[in-house]
């Protein structure tokens, strides 16, 4: 009996080297505590949890800084061929790159699916006499730098959004006095004051402060009308614009094939229950779901679309 024993038990210890998701997961959030990349870090492991997915844990590190870069950098040089490191990211990392000439790029990780979409909304000043879209633009022709718009990280989905509707309006963006912040949440107090006189952020960060009459939102950057916001699209407005921040995950450099399998079936299975599409009308967030090769690609041109717009917008040579 004791040799049956001593032979299970080395079974056992050999397949451990192969149970690569058996040990916590390890997430890197390119943004600070509390923003929109520590929910996509956060949430997503939170569902598989509670829908019996992944139960294994899981610890982030919070890392901001230059658009996402600084957290990029460490990502990729502290977790190679680490099946268990994951990093959430978006549409501002990769404007992020592009900006700030980063020697670290997306082409070091591995793409494995984009999640989301949040909606950009824009939001005036409860008694602010900027009442539509039409009254911003006048606003801009009028006086650009007399218009303080608060937003996002420099070059992000917010600065590019007040930069194509100054476009559309035939404003040069590079004249617009745009006032970036590090998170939705600061930017309120400073718009009900009447500091800020337009500030554009994701649905999910303004909406509440708008249920509590705190700011009113004038316009959405979706392609359509969102649930519960009344409010109309830039498209309904006058102005040819869609836009909004996509977040995803990506896997460490190196990541082996069985690892990306292991996250990829994870994940597919995480978008599919009932606990995701929960946590999605909770948040307030679009299902913007593509997984593997398709989010890869998606990616490549993401890169290519963002590297064009801020070069026409005078932020990116």
């Amino acid at each position: 009996m004791l040799g049956i024993t001593r032979v299970l038990a080395s079974l056992v210890v050999a397949a451990l080297p192969w149970a690569a998701g058996a040990a916590p997961a390890k997430v890197m959030a390119p943004g600070g505590p509390g923003g929109g990349y520590d929910a996509a870090a956060r949430v997503p492991l939170q569902v598989m949890q509670q829908a019996g997915i992944f139960t294994d844990g899981f610890q982030v590190t919070n890392k901001g800084g230059a658009g996402g870069t600084i957290g990029l950098a460490e990502f990729i040089n502290t977790s190679k061929n680490d099946d268990n490191a994951i990093m959430s990211m978006g549409a501002i990392l990769v404007g992020g790159i592009i900006l700030n000439k980063s020697p670290v790029s997306l082409d070091q990780v591995t793409p494995l699916v984009r999640l989301t979409d949040d909606a950009d909304v824009l939001a005036v000043p409860m008694n602010s006499p900027i009442k539509t879209v039409a009254d911003v633009i006048a606003a801009m022709k009028s006086n650009p730098g007399a218009l303080a718009i608060g937003g996002g990280s420099i070059g992000g989905v917010d600065q590019v959004a007040a930069g194509l509707i100054a476009k559309s309006a035939g404003v040069d963006p590079r004249k617009l006095n745009y006032i970036p912040y590090p998170s939705g949440a600061e930017l309120v107090p400073l718009l009900v004051s009447g500091q800020l006189k337009l500030a554009l952020s994701g649905l999910s960060e303004f909406k509440p402060y708008a249920d509590q009459k705190r700011l009113r939102i004038i316009a959405v950057t979706s392609d359509k009308r969102l649930p519960g916001v009344d409010a109309p699209t830039l498209k309904e407005s006058g102005v040819d614009v869609v836009i909004g921040n996509w977040r995803g995950i990506v896997g460490a450099p190196g990541m082996s094939k069985e690892g990306r399998a292991m996250w990829l079936d994870r994940f597919q299975k995480m978008h599919a229950s009932p606990q995701w599409k929960q946590t999605l009308e909770k948040q307030g967030w679009d299902d913007a779901y593509l997984a593997g090769d398709d989010f890869a690609k998606f990616l490549d041109e993401e890169k290519v679309r963002q590297e064009q717009v801020l070069k026409d917008l005078g932020l990116a040579k």
